[in-house]
Order: structure tokens, then sequence, then C-alpha cells
């Protein structure tokens, strides 16, 4: 995910491979959880790229963002417009190689969202994975791009 190797702003990306929507869909799908008996979540939900998603659809489930991880997400997304891609408009995803430790292949992919029920019976889409994404983008009044998961099996929490 999009939340570590900007330290500073002196780290620079290396190397860069994209992925399409379709490999990214598909990777999500056998992506086991961890404990559960590693159970893969999302092989039989409803898996979709939403485009240029308003941010105020989306549901946190945490109510803090941590500052120094918002400013290094900002930070990222410059470097990443200088090579043509848009980290809050991803159409798949893209692994990437930075100055910091250029052997480690960081993935960069949209943030995931669940829709969920909520007890008074309304579906609300819950950030899953990617709050400090959703709120950069949302500190620039942009839409993101994200995963939306239907259908997943209840009785797994959300972070799992």
């Amino acid at each position: 995910m999009a939340s570590r190797a900007w330290h500073d702003p002196g780290v620079q990306i290396l190397s860069i491979t994209r992925f399409d929507r379709d490999e990214l869909l598909a990777a999500l799908r056998e992506t086991p959880l961890r404990g559960f008996d590693k159970t893969r979540l999302y092989a039989n939900a409803t898996l979709a790229l939403a485009p240029a998603t308003a941010t105020d659809l989306l549901t946190p489930a945490q109510r803090y963002v941590l500052e120094p991880r918002l400013r290094k997400l900002l930070e990222l997304r410059v470097a990443l417009l200088h090579h043509g891609i848009d980290l809050f408009a991803l159409d798949g995803g893209a692994y990437i190689h930075t100055s910091e430790d250029p052997q480690e292949a960081i993935p960069i992919i949209p943030p995931i969202v669940e829709e969920t029920l909520e007890p008074d019976g309304r579906s609300v889409l819950l950030i899953n994975d990617g709050l400090h994404r959703v709120s950069a983008a949302r500190s620039l009044g942009l839409p993101i791009s994200v995963v939306v998961a239907r259908g997943v099996p209840s009785g797994y929490p959300y972070y799992a």
C-alpha cells in the first residue's frame, strides 16, 4: 500500500512497474486474511474499481488521521505525477522501488472500501484500507479511485 518509504523529501522513485485493473482485482480475490485460517475474503465478493469517487461518500472506520503520514502521501503523489501516475486516479496499480530501499517493491493501489449495512439498515462504503489516501484526496478536494467490495461474508472484522 502507499503507506511507507517517504521519510524525507529526498527519497526518489527509481522504477515503476504498472499493473492493470484486472490484475489488481484478481490479486485481491486471492489475498488471504491474516489469521482466520487464511480465508480469501474477497474470493466470491463482487469487486469493482470505482474511478473518481467523491470522498464524502466513503465512511472512515477510524476517526483519526496521522498528519506525518498524510504529508508523506501528498509528497508521494507529487513524485508519482512526475511519472504520469496520479495516486488518486489509479486504474490498477503499480510496484515502485525507491532510493530508500531499492530492493523492496512497494505496492501502490487504490483504497479498498467494503459495502456494509449499518444497524439502522443504511448501506455505507466503509474504508477498509486506505484511510490516509482518502484523507489526502479529501484535503485537496479531489475524488479518488477506490476498489468497492460488495457481498463480503459477514463474521470477519473489516480490518482482518
